[in-house]
């Protein structure tokens, strides 16, 4: 009998495509569901195309779930960086709480075992006080609508499990980075590479990180594991690490030293208010850590690759895409 297959929705995305990859590589049998138009992923017998999990009818999403042993849901929208939708609040109710809410209900009618949602660090706050990393424990504190709808959408998986044999698992992520990133981490690479003064030296802060080829572990350890697992868990590299250090590591993962320059913080904090960008300074000055502790306790893995080889096989696609 065929091993029963793991369902990847957006399959066709940074951590879908590292997912399915890593899939293939073991030899586990997944179903990797992406959006019609997307093209990340060749058309085979095992990626379905999907218009949108939000408004598919409900016999399609039971189609994508029926005889599936778990659920991985990727698909979502994620954090913007400059936002032009009139009505972001309910753009990110759409795509993270309504289609996870609709996933989540076809998984259970189709008899799935294990579903497992990745959300965000952001879920408990935008900065942790030093020397306390968030824990699963913790009271939420979302600070804007993309972390208020992942909040909400855990809340979804939760109900919609509620009393039914499938087993919801949240795990919250921080920064993810590695081959095929986008964002800011994309746009750090970029003025490390292009020499630009970095005016980050003076920070002093820790920032929990996690490279995807961690990640995909995490993700298998979630589905395989025997121990009680259900509910909120931090995923994190082995070792926080602060901005400049962080940009640092970039620059010699790059061959580029990173020029970094020193600005005290506060005046940072001030150019950030009065050019606007007072949320992006703060995102590079505070600290935000999480503790991994509970999950690694509930599945036995360890992050295998530390920052350095994450950064070296970052830059190695950098390179490749930018033909260096």
């Amino acid at each position: 009998m065929d091993e029963a297959p793991v369902v990847v929705t957006g399959a066709g995305g940074f951590v879908g495509s590292a997912l399915v990859a890593h899939f293939t590589s073991r030899g586990r049998a997944f179903r990797a569901i992406v959006r019609r138009q997307e093209q990340a992923l060749a058309p085979m017998a095992h990626v379905c195309r999907v218009c949108d999990l939000v408004t598919a009818p409900a016999d399609e999403l039971d189609a994508l779930t029926a005889g599936a042993a778990a659920v991985v849901h990727l698909a979502g929208r994620a954090h913007v960086l400059r936002e032009t939708n009139a009505d972001p609040a309910a753009a990110y109710a759409s795509a993270n709480v309504t289609a996870t809410e609709r996933i989540a209900s076809a998984a259970v009618r189709a008899g799935v075992r294990r579903f497992v949602l990745t959300s965000s660090i952001k879920v408990n706050g935008e900065a942790s006080d030093p020397g306390r990393p968030f824990r699963p424990g913790d009271l939420p504190g979302p600070r804007d609508d993309y972390a208020r709808s992942k909040w909400s959408a855990e809340k979804a998986l939760a109900a919609a499990a509620a009393g039914t044999s499938m087993v919801p698992i949240a795990l919250r992520l921080p920064l993810v980075y590695g081959p095929g990133v986008k964002a800011n981490f994309a746009l750090l690479l970029d003025e490390v590479a292009r020499r630009r003064l970095l005016p980050l030296a003076a920070i002093r802060n820790l920032r929990s990180v996690l490279y995807v080829g961690n990640l995909v572990d995490a993700i298998e350890a979630a589905l395989d594991a025997t121990q009680p697992l259900s509910g909120v868990h931090f995923v994190t590299d082995a070792e926080s690490v602060s901005t400049p250090g962080l940009v640092a590591a970039a620059g010699l993962a790059l061959g580029t030293p990173a020029r970094l320059v020193t600005i005290p913080v506060p005046l940072l904090r001030i150019g950030g208010a009065l050019s606007g960008q007072s949320e992006r300074v703060r995102r590079l000055v505070d600290t935000l850590e999480a503790d991994a502790s509970s999950f690694a306790a509930a599945t036995g893995w360890r992050p295998r690759h530390s920052l350095a080889d994450g950064l070296a096989a970052t830059a190695s696609w950098w390179r490749m895409r930018h033909a260096i």
